[in-house]
């Protein structure tokens, strides 16, 4: 993972699912994220056939949608925190080894309100589709 990755948002591993930033422009945003065999959700999510869990597809697109907003969180100095997730649709199981590309688009920003929408692929098919929204919430201070 790149430091631009670890500048641009707050999350770190284990719970960090963005490895590389493809592609990126004011409005969209590429990046992708390889799922290990000794990821630690494998042990006790269908262990005799280990899936990646649903809601992490969802997580992966909205730490790449975060990313993307994150000139927006050093302007306002806040960090982007998701408030909606809508119309998930799960199309293709991803599963250890596999490499996942989260296509992010802003679609519409309202004040510190924004929605997006996320196409998250396996191989070239759609994993996950989802649409979402972020606000920009002040950060704690650190003690």
């Amino acid at each position: 993972m790149s430091a631009a990755i670890l500048d641009a948002i707050p999350h770190r591993p284990p719970f960090l699912f963005v490895d590389e930033i493809v592609e990126q422009t004011d409005d969209r945003i590429v990046c992708r994220k390889t799922f290990a065999a000794d990821e630690y959700f494998y042990a006790g999510h269908y262990p005799d056939y280990p899936l990646t869990p649903g809601v992490l597809l969802c997580e992966a697109a909205m730490q790449a949608g975060a990313i993307l907003l994150s000139r927006f969180a050093k302007q306002s100095g806040g960090v982007p925190v998701a408030t909606r997730i809508s119309d998930v649709r799960f199309k293709q199981m991803v599963r250890p080894g596999d490499t996942i590309e989260m296509d992010v688009r802003l679609v519409e920003r309202v004040s510190r309100a924004f929605f997006l929408a996320a196409n998250v692929t396996v191989a070239g098919k759609t994993a996950a589709r989802l649409q979402f929204a972020c606000t920009m919430a002040p950060r704690q201070e650190e003690a």
